[in-house]
């Protein structure tokens, strides 16, 4: 196959080398990727929403559960491909020496998380010039939305990576076609597989309007690297595709005919709303690009690539994605290239605004840390110290000299950062990236323990797990949520039954699930209660768990 490499057709959008040199912002900005990357990916439990499922599922894997259908814990269904639960189990197995299952499976994300970082930095150049690859990567790094669910166990996190690099590809597209098609295969495949439908068809959709639409995308040879990458992505999504009808048909058939049924939603102005503030700043940034660049959005071939992708993610996410905002990550890739681009022409007065909004913000949310932090482990101010203990329903006061040392370094960088003479249009990206890994950062160095008490299960369940009679066997449950169904099997290894009335009791011991504001069901006099429990600072949800006479 002969592919023909049109120079003019890019313009701004070829890319000279990279030039040796700059070493003190290369330097940082490894710095600040591995710093935001690795802060918050262990020392906490696992957190219900997004992880309750997926550390059962690694935890299956783990077990000897199916590598072609992982499954949550007592689910029948398969939730998504296997591929990111797959990664995650062998880092849990790799790394087990040193960190626990959940710790270890949750840095996986430190690879899927590169891997979008260095999409983003290299579309940004491919589309701009060089130097604004790291305009992106800062922009992103500091978006308010993408921070905790990067640090997620959630396949989403490998589906998002999946995206940017299918991005790229088509950003790169005629400068390199090998290369274009190579990386659009793998991204194709990848994301298939990782979660299914939606972000192949954004791609492909993308890659099948581009030259509907736009004369410039209408070439023979575009066709044949869209064409290769089906090729290159066929083989492991047919593969995979092949062993789940073979091994489990009915999983096969009911994963199929709800990934199709589930195009039936209308989310799409919740995603549009969301982005206000999910995507700061690369929104503002963005608008900015759009209005400036106005009259050239659909004669130029990076303008119509940006347009084109977001508009077919936001068209596809609305009807295939629930309304949760992780699975609005895809949409800040367009937002971010187009905003890389826009940061050398802001004017003057909306660069310092930016900045010294984000300073303020940012010098804001790292004082209240700072204060948090003093309060717990001096006492004073006693009130704080008192809300504190309130809202965590922990009265910890451990002193880790490493995580302070980590801290005052953050700290140290973030004020470096601000105290610069020389401000410009680049160090206002820069200022906000710094400040969102400040304050990120403080937060998973300083309040981590206090955090994870109020959110983390553990205690709850294996208080639970301790008050069960010997041979417990079997357990109903009643208004049990899933989440917390999936933690207490991670703690246990126990699998609830759920029962829908009270003639479905078969087990000898009945967990019920209290919520504040609803009247609790009181069981009959044969059962009695032999624990309750709840998080410290839960003020909504409680446990009991009784025990046949």
């Amino acid at each position: 196959m002969r592919f023909q490499i049109d120079h003019d057709w890019q313009g701004n959008m070829a890319t000279p080398r990279v030039r040796i040199g700059e070493n003190a912002k290369i330097q940082l900005l490894l710095v600040l990727c591995a710093i935001w990357i690795l802060f918050g990916l262990t020392g906490h439990a696992p957190w219900k929403p997004l992880e309750a499922s997926s550390i059962t599922i690694v935890k299956g894997i783990i077990n000897g559960g199916s590598l072609i259908a992982p499954r949550a814990a007592g689910e029948s269904s398969l939730e998504s491909p296997p591929l990111y639960y797959l990664s995650a189990a062998a880092s849990a197995i790799l790394l087990s020496p040193v960190f626990n299952m959940h710790d270890a499976a949750r840095l996986i994300n430190a690879l899927w998380m590169t891997i979008v970082l260095l999409m983003v930095g290299m579309t940004g150049r491919e589309l701009w010039v060089r130097g604004v690859g790291r305009h992106a990567t800062f922009i992103l790094i500091g978006t308010i939305g993408l921070v905790i669910n990067a640090h997620s166990l959630n396949a989403e996190v490998a589906n998002l990576a999946a995206a940017a690099t299918g991005f790229y590809a088509l950003a790169l597209s005629k400068r390199r076609p090998w290369r274009a098609s190579g990386l659009l295969g793998i991204a194709l495949s990848a994301g298939f597989l990782s979660d299914g439908f939606i972000t192949p068809l954004i791609l492909l959709a993308t890659a099948l309007l581009l030259p509907l639409l736009f004369q410039a995308w209408r070439t023979s040879s575009f066709a044949k690297i869209v064409a290769t990458a089906v090729i290159i992505s066929s083989p492991p999504i047919i593969a995979w595709l092949i062993l789940l009808y073979m091994q489990q048909p009915a999983i096969f058939n009911h994963w199929l005919q709800a990934s199709v049924h589930g195009f039936n939603q209308q989310n799409h102005f919740y995603f549009l709303r969301i982005l206000v503030w999910y995507a700061w700043p690369a929104l503002p940034l963005a608008m900015w690009g759009l209005w400036r660049h106005r009259r050239q959005l659909l004669s130029k071939p990076k303008f119509q690539l940006i347009i084109t992708y977001f508009a077919t993610a936001l068209l596809l996410l609305g009807y295939g994605a629930s309304s949760k905002d992780i699975n609005a990550m895809p949409l800040l890739l367009p937002l971010v290239a187009l905003g890389a681009g826009s940061v050398e022409h802001l004017k003057r007065g909306a660069a310092a605004a930016l900045n010294w909004f984000g300073i303020m913000l940012f010098g804001l949310i790292g004082f209240l840390i700072w204060l948090g932090w003093i309060a717990m482990m001096t006492g004073h101010p006693a009130k704080i110290k008192e809300r504190m203990q309130f809202l965590s329903g922990s009265h910890a006061t451990d002193f880790h000299w490493v995580m302070l040392l980590f801290a005052i370094l953050i700290t140290a960088i973030w004020l470096f950062t601000c105290v610069r003479i020389k401000q410009s249009n680049r160090s206002t990206v820069t200022n906000w990236a710094v400040g969102m890994t400040f304050g990120w950062g403080l937060l998973m160095t300083l309040w981590l323990p206090w955090v994870d008490a109020a959110k983390s299960y553990e205690s709850v369940f294996t208080g639970m797990h301790k008050a069960l009679p010997a041979r417990a066997g079997c357990i109903n449950s009643l208004n049990v949520g899933q989440s917390q169904r999936m933690l207490l099997n991670y703690y246990t290894n126990i699998n609830l039954r759920p029962v829908a009335d009270a003639e479905s009791l078969h087990c000898k011991l009945y967990l019920i699930q209290d919520e504040k504001g609803v009247a609790k069901m009181q069981p009959g006099d044969e059962w009695k209660l032999i624990w309750r429990g709840k998080r410290a600072a839960d003020r909504k949800e409680s446990f009991r768990l009784f025990k046949r006479r």
